[in-house]
């Protein structure tokens, strides 16, 4: 007896509830996500400092990251919690301050980042 149509259906919803759960693999150090917006990022003493365009309201509290390790590296990606809607000014830049303790890495340690350059 051939599938029903309702049986194709959920068997079909599963296999793309499969794909979209599945977590991407560490990547290597020149691939990003396009996905996640630009940032610049200089290690200084005590963190990072990551640099997001701006409009004047975003604050280190709108930020997220994560932090993945494996494969022999450690890759960072940031995001921002819900889109910047403020409208202060022309589009800037703003520099958050990210401690390495904060971050989970020990000060000189490798990392890539998952985000295009800005």
């Amino acid at each position: 007896m051939p599938p029903s149509r309702r049986s194709l259906l959920v068997s079909g919803l599963a296999l793309i509830a499969a794909g979209c759960a599945t977590r991407p693999s560490l990547m290597t150090s020149d691939e990003t996500w396009p996905e996640l917006e630009p940032v610049g990022v200089t290690a200084g003493r005590e963190g990072l400092i990551v640099r997001f365009a701006s409009t004047g309201c975003t604050v280190k509290a709108d930020i997220v990251f994560r932090r993945d390790r494996g494969g022999g590296g450690t890759v960072l990606a940031f995001a921002r919690r819900r889109l910047e809607t403020c409208r202060f000014g022309e589009v800037g830049v703003v520099d958050l301050v990210f401690s390495y303790e904060e971050l989970g890495l020990r000060r000189g340690e490798r990392f890539a980042l998952a985000n295009p350059r800005l």
